[in-house]
């Protein structure tokens, strides 16, 4: 195939293209599916199978991959540049071939976790209901359970509802029970909204869980919700979740269960940049229904949370690679190609 001719050297790097142009990708990295090259692996789960009422986070992927074009090299906040610390690529989605039978479905999404968890590649993915958590950290924390930070309007720690005790509400139950993340270094952030029950959220408290309502945010800021956040996961491993329902709907209304009085994009962004230093492995951002937001501002703020997690996770893997005396990214890249 005949390639094109480029008056603009730095035109062959595709991530300083007109942003218009390509293929769609997470950040517009490459895509591949050599995943035995590669550090992290970004991942979209188009699957929203647990959703109690609003459908439409099947969507999310695709259009957090359009949005994702607005996302550049380097954050300008905390002065990190993943692609030069780590191998990127968009790998496609774990879709799922079943997806009206539930714990199939979550079952198919683990297979692929854990096949990915076997080359030894760290995920950040884009859902997708909440209920994709359960499944990834099957995959990634079934050597031992794993320390978790949650941003969220709800603690997501609920029961049997309607029928099933596997829905988009009752994930991080599940994996307490299930023996795969620890309740003791789990922080839970931005919890807010009306509840039908005064017990709905007590398996967070009585397990262990640090629950943090929107008003105590609010009240003592980021910064210092983040000082504790990271006292209480500790140096373990620990994993990252951020349903943009946890943001107020005047930023993110295009999800399944918007609550109002939530964080701006902001703090949220502060709060991720604090996670720097954490031994991470991997995160996710969940619950962008696109088709209730025709503006595509959420899906541009699931990419923005995105990209925010991609740097602190890149950052970790980096420190944990310099530890174990790897080369540099850089070096390993010129390399391979």
């Amino acid at each position: 195939m005949k390639r094109r001719t480029l008056r603009y050297k730095e035109m062959a790097d595709p991530m300083v293209r007109p942003r218009y142009t390509g293929i769609a990708t997470f950040m517009r990295a490459p895509f591949s599916e050599d995943w035995g090259e590669l550090d992290v692996a970004l991942v979209g789960v188009p699957f929203d199978g647990g959703v109690t009422n609003r459908s439409g986070a099947r969507h999310g992927p695709r259009e957090i991959r359009n949005q994702s074009s607005l996302m550049r090299r380097i954050n300008q906040a905390n002065g990190i540049e993943p692609y030069a610390l780590c191998r990127i690529a968009d790998i496609g989605d774990a879709w799922v071939e079943k997806p009206f039978e539930l714990q199939g479905a979550h079952a198919e999404i683990a297979k692929f976790f854990a096949a990915l968890h076997g080359e030894g590649v760290v995920p950040v993915s884009a859902g997708g209901d909440h209920s994709i958590s359960l499944p990834i950290l099957r995959a990634i924390a079934r050597e031992r359970p794993v320390g978790m930070v949650h941003f969220d309007a709800h603690c997501d720690t609920g029961d049997d509802y309607l029928g099933s005790k596997f829905h988009h509400g009752a994930p991080f139950r599940r994996a307490v029970e299930e023996g795969l993340l620890d309740p003791g270094r789990t922080i839970q952030i931005g919890i807010r909204g009306g509840i039908n029950a005064r017990d709905v959220w007590d398996f967070s408290r009585d397990s262990g869980m640090r629950v943090v309502p929107m008003e105590e945010l609010y009240d003592r800021g980021p910064k210092s919700i983040m000082a504790e956040a990271r006292q209480i996961v500790g140096d373990g491993p620990t994993y990252v979740s951020f349903d943009v329902d946890g943001l107020d709907p005047a930023y993110a209304p295009g999800t399944g269960t918007p609550e109002c009085g939530g964080m701006s994009v902001l703090e949220a962004q502060i709060m991720i940049r604090n996670l720097q230093g954490l031994s991470l492995i991997g995160g996710d951002v969940v619950e962008v229904a696109p088709p209730f937001d025709p503006s595509g501002t959420t899906a541009l703020v699931g990419a923005t949370m995105m990209f925010e997690i991609l740097c602190v996770v890149a950052h970790a893997i980096h420190a944990r690679h310099a530890g174990e005396g790897r080369e540099p990214a850089a070096q390993r890249r010129s390399q391979v190609d």
